[in-house]
């Protein structure tokens, strides 16, 4: 079973991993809706929706890490 430190630790390098191509993304793609945003704005955006999805990520991994633990040892058996 996972601790909830290294679930964090796990949430932590996905979202670092994905914060340049979101930055990216938002830069590139406000324009195509008509969104004139500047570089400080563009990265604040990313910073928000950076947090909300470390937070995502951490908990969807203790809530599987719950159902791992509650599973019949039958079915953890088959994951094998």
């Amino acid at each position: 079973m996972q601790s909830k430190r290294v679930s964090l630790f796990e949430a932590i390098v996905n979202v670092a991993c994905g914060i340049g191509v979101a930055w990216a993304a938002t830069w590139l793609v406000f324009p195509w809706f008509g969104y004139e945003v500047t570089w400080s704005a563009t990265l604040g955006i990313t910073l928000v929706f950076t947090a909300v999805s470390l937070v995502r990520s951490y908990l969807v991994r203790r809530l599987f890490v719950r159902l791992e633990a509650n599973s019949s040892p039958t079915l953890r058996q088959h994951d094998s």
